[in-house]
């Protein structure tokens, strides 16, 4: 049983994409990169946005399980769109993770690989697309 539902309608690369409860309602285009305007955002900046706000509040509240203080922490997705060598695309991911400067290097990794494991992103894309986890 879910506990929580988002839905969203997007008209392609080069439309918008709206969430049901109207919070969301963004132009979209196709990247410069890929012969586009770039005039609007795209689908890799919506899904890095949201792995990096995920798994930012995931590594909170691992780190609040283990009494560690990760304030002033933040997380950058990038988000790669690559050829798949059939024709196709598939994406890579880049996570890093900023911690905050007094905490032991050691401590740092564990705690973003126990993140890791907890995220409902990284759950959804392990094994499917290659995820980089770095510390800044």
């Amino acid at each position: 049983m879910s506990l929580y539902t988002a839905t969203a309608t997007a008209t392609g690369r080069d439309g918008r994409a709206f969430t049901s409860d109207g919070k969301l309602d963004v132009g979209l285009a196709l990247q410069k990169e890929l012969g586009g305007t770039g005039d609007g955002t795209n689908p890799e900046q919506l899904f890095a946005a949201g792995y990096a706000a995920c798994f930012a509040t995931s590594l909170q509240l691992v780190a609040q399980k283990k009494k560690i203080d990760v304030s002033g922490m933040s997380v950058t997705a990038e988000i790669g769109l690559v050829p798949n060598g059939q024709g196709g695309f598939q994406l890579e991911v880049g996570l890093r993770t900023k911690l905050p400067d007094g905490l032991p290097r050691e401590v740092g990794r564990e705690l973003i690989e126990a993140t890791h494991q907890v995220c409902p992103y990284s759950n959804a894309t392990r094994g499917n697309i290659p995820v980089g986890l770095l510390t800044e």
